[in-house]
């Protein structure tokens, strides 16, 4: 069953997406939707970096429903003044 939810996310741009949720009571990962794996060298077991499994209890797939428009910067006309406001 799916636990679909709308999340907003900034990249590549903004934008308003459809999501899965990660099951809550999932004894595998608790919730987190993923597993921490660190990683070692093969030849001499040193540390070599951590990565991220995702469970099997939700899907990382999304769908985008609809790209959020870019705001254009807005400075007061003139520009800024030096004068305090007191």
């Amino acid at each position: 069953m799916l636990r679909l939810r709308l999340k907003v996310i900034d990249w590549p741009r903004k934008a308003l997406v459809l999501t899965d949720t990660p099951r809550r009571d999932c004894v595998d990962c608790d919730g987190a939707g993923g597993f921490q794996e660190d990683y070692a060298y093969p030849d001499n077991g040193e540390y070599w970096g951590t990565g991220w499994a995702p469970c099997s209890c939700w899907s990382q797939r999304r769908l985008t429903l609809l790209p959020l428009p870019r705001w254009a910067r807005r400075t007061p006309p003139g520009g800024y003044s030096d004068v305090a406001p007191f």
